[in-house]
């Protein structure tokens, strides 16, 4: 089958796709039965065609070079655009005479005229049914004669023989499509496209590589079934020889030996290599292999790297991919393929550098302490994937480097904050210019071993976008079970990471993904109280500040009532990075007067302070509360540690409508709902006149407006604040709570007790006020961070009331 006419017309340069799919119509049975209806006219102007043979509903280009030809179409497509198009006996005769055509042809409807750059008229044309020449009338200007049609035989619709002959052309001829180089695999969809039977035909036989007087033949004949089996066994005959064609091709093919072979083709590319660059490369890949050689790779990597190594060999160094592909071996020796430094599991050695690096945080290295003492019991356990959680500032990502010194290890970070491209964590494919290995094997390349300990900065801060999930990527990395093979885009090979330790650090864990928060052991870090702060300060702040200002201890002295002072008065936050801050102030202060030659007291005083500082602006009154009804001390839990808030309440005429402001979230204001409620319900036995509530509006505000606040731990506050309010009546000196309330009276845990409790000692709060069930949180806090504190465990609001109220009425207070 010679390549088909119906997809030829490609070389006709259209337009567009849609414009040549009008021109090529697939005839269907009803198209056949229109044409069919349809009279030939009694006279018809005769083009005759020299190497081709028209059959119906076949649509052919034609290119009309002749002059009679270009006449004949010009006139045709001006009228009715209907010609007779028949075949010469002999292709070379330049005038054919009505002797020398075939008198069987095909009528043709003209579809579209176009003029060639060359000059040439190129006609589309469709043919409708077969005619007989009966009479030819004239030859100038051009061939007309009168016409007759010629009948087709058809088989009858469930003839099961005809049914299998046009399959049998149907998978004949999409099996010589298949196997015919020559012929695109579009042509195909033609075939199956086709639902008329005899356009089956008749679009094949065209399509095959038959002489002219074969297609002529085979268009003479009238009984369809009989061309059906006509063209099949044309085919049978072409699919033979595309048969044989290919067996004879297969066996000439010389197999030359592979060696033989690779040692020609590297010649020739060397030999190109230097004609287009000028040098050889050849001595870069001799050293890639010796490096290759004292690598500790397993089989599996080393015939990956030969193979990536070979391919590099073929490539023209002038082209960008040898440039990726030169980074991607030589990221392959650079990475440490089971390579280890030897783990120094020295406890009291690390117990040393912990506390030298570290003061406080007693809970937290010995649980650092405790998994080294379990991964040096079992030198073949898996490390530990630990997520230290806390405030800014606390040290958690000194902690790390801690434990790197402390086992002996290669120390790496990296910081995930604002991460959104998973790339970053599992690479890009090769095939991208620039393409990059991802963040994870960029720094156990940098690191020179695989297991190191690396921490991860800032987990809770990853972020998605279009560009993917970098916390789903994370997955793999974070989990013992399937690190043992972490996939680079980049490295397109499994990677060990079993063998490193990973450290987490994260100030929240509600952004973390709960599958990845599932992979990681929460450690808890805390924030320290004013005595830790000002150790901190002495032993680590101040020698660090002025070192770091080019002065020496003898330059400034600051003493521990100073270092308290700017703790209380200009710092109020869990962990120290503020302090160091304030300190770095008067070290530049002494710095600034050594540089200028001027005079100054080595030891820092109080008004030094001041002087540099400004006046202390974190001392609050804490006590206010004592002496106005419905201002109750609450206590509360940030993303920067604990924190002390106050509720206010007030009263005023109306109609017992209830305000509550201070930017406070749903979950807060509920809580403010629910202690109106309780009082409303309750107010015979807390003493309060029912009455009041449908006389005075309630405002209920918390302080700090700018600063959002949610969270159901303000619940007793509110309530407290509310019957202080309602009753007059004075509350405790020095008094903070937390907890939850409900609408049967019930107080329910709360969480950040630690953080709750150690902001409640920087404000110099002496009682607090907690649910019975959170007592065994107070019990695993270190017993010095509760000295000078009195707790009050209660379960019903009830016990809050009678707590935290006394019978005192506050000065002025109303008559309600």
């Amino acid at each position: 089958m010679s390549k088909s006419k119906f997809l030829s017309i490609d070389s006709l340069s259209f337009q567009s796709i849609e414009e040549e799919a009008d021109l090529i119509p697939l005839m269907t049975p009803e198209d056949e039965e229109e044409i069919n209806r349809q009279e030939l006219p009694e006279t018809l102007p005769i083009l005759p065609l020299r190497n081709t043979v028209l059959f119906p509903g076949v649509v052919i280009p034609i290119t009309a070079g002749r002059d009679k030809s270009i006449k004949l179409i010009k006139d045709a497509n001006n009228g009715s655009k209907l010609i007779g198009v028949v075949s010469q006996k002999d292709e070379s005769i330049e005038d054919p005479s009505p002797k020398d055509i075939n008198t069987l042809g095909t009528v043709a409807q003209i579809l579209r005229v176009l003029k060639m750059p060359d000059g040439n008229t190129t006609v589309i044309i469709q043919g409708k049914k077969r005619f007989e020449v009966a009479e030819v009338l004239t030859e100038e200007p051009y061939l007309t004669a009168t016409v007759r049609e010629v009948e087709e035989t058809r088989p009858e619709k469930d003839n099961e023989e005809f049914a299998a002959i046009i399959e049998s052309i149907k998978d004949l001829a999409l099996e010589i499509i298949k196997e015919s180089p020559n012929i695109p695999s579009e042509a195909s969809f033609a075939i199956k496209n086709i639902e008329s039977n005899s356009f089956l035909v008749n679009f094949v036989s065209s399509n095959m590589s038959l002489s002219v007087a074969e297609k002529q033949e085979i268009l003479g004949i009238s009984d369809l079934k009989e061309r059906a089996l006509t063209t099949l066994k044309h085919m049978n005959t072409e699919y033979q020889k595309l048969e044989l064609k290919q067996d004879i091709q297969s066996k000439v093919r010389s197999d030359m030996d592979q060696q033989q072979r690779e040692y020609f083709l590297h010649q020739q590319m060397k030999t190109i290599q230097e004609e287009l660059g000028g040098v050889s490369n050849e001595q870069d890949f001799e050293e890639m292999r010796k490096r290759a050689k004292k690598k500790k790779w397993d089989a599996k990597v080393k015939e990956h790297f030969t193979k990536e190594l070979a391919k590099m060999q073929r490539m023209n160094p002038q082209v960008a991919e040898y440039s990726i592909q030169r980074n991607y071996l030589d990221l392959f020796l650079d990475l440490p393929w089971n390579e280890f430094s030897k783990d120094q599991f020295d406890l009291k050695r690390a117990q040393k550098i912990l506390d030298r690096d570290h003061y406080g945080l007693e809970d937290v290295k010995r649980r650092i302490i405790e998994y080294l003492a379990v991964i040096k019991l079992r030198n073949d356990m898996k490390s530990p994937i630990l997520c230290l959680y806390g405030p800014p500032g606390v040290g958690k990502t000194s902690l790390g480097k801690s434990v790197a010194e402390a086992l002996g290890r290669e120390y790496v970070r990296i910081s995930l904050g604002g991460l959104r491209d998973e790339a970053e964590i599992r690479g890009h494919r090769k095939t991208y210019i620039g393409a990059m290995p991802g963040r994870i094997v960029q720094s156990l390349k940098k690191a020179g071993t695989s297991n190191p300990v690396f921490v991860l900065d800032e987990i809770d801060k990853l972020s998605s976008s279009h560009q993917g999930d970098p916390s789903s990527a994370m997955l793999e990395v974070l989990d013992p079970e399937q690190n043992t093979e972490f996939y680079d885009n980049f490295l397109e090979m499994g990677y060990d990471l079993s063998k490193v330790m990973f450290i987490a650090t994260a100030n929240s864990l509600g952004t973390i993904q709960p599958a990845l928060r599932d992979r990681m052991e929460i450690i808890n870090v805390t924030g320290y109280t004013i005595e830790e702060k000002v150790e901190i300060a002495k032993q680590h702040l101040l020698p660090k500040q002025i070192t770091e200002h080019g002065l020496t201890k003898k330059d400034i002295k600051l003493g521990k009532k100073q270092l308290e002072k700017i703790v209380e008065g200009y710092t109020r936050e869990s962990g120290v990075r503020g302090l160091e801050k304030q300190i770095a102030k008067m070290v530049r202060y002494a710095a600034k007067n050594i540089a200028m030659e001027e005079e100054y007291d080595i030891k820092i005083s109080d008004e030094v302070v001041e002087e540099v500082l400004g006046p202390p602006r974190l001392e609050r009154d804490k006590y206010e509360n004592n002496d106005v009804a419905g201002v109750v001390t609450g206590l509360a839990w940030t993303s920067v540690g604990g924190d002390i808030l106050f509720i206010e309440s007030i009263l005023s005429k109306g109609k017992g409508n209830l305000s509550i402001t201070g930017n406070l979230g749903k979950v807060m204001k509920e809580s403010a709902t629910i202690a109106m409620e309780y009082i409303k319900a309750n107010a015979s036995q807390l003493g309060i006149n029912p009455d009041v509530f449908d006389k005075y509006n309630v405002h209920i505000h918390v302080p700090e407006g700018a600063t959002p606040k949610d969270g159901p731990s303000a619940g007793i506050t509110m309530l407290t604040s509310l019957v202080s309010l309602f009753t007059q009546k004075k509350v405790k000196k020095s008094l903070a709570m937390t907890g939850e309330i409900t609408l049967r009276g019930k107080v329910l845990p709360v969480g950040g007790i630690k953080e709750k409790i150690l902001a409640a000692k920087r404000a110099r709060i002496k009682e607090i006020l907690l649910c019975a069930d959170n007592k065994k949180d107070v019990e695993e806090i270190k017993p010095d961070y509760l000295k000078g504190l009195t707790f009050h465990y209660v379960n019903d609001m009830s016990q809050v009331l009678d707590l935290a109220l006394t019978n005192e009425k506050v000065k002025n207070a109303k008559t309600l």
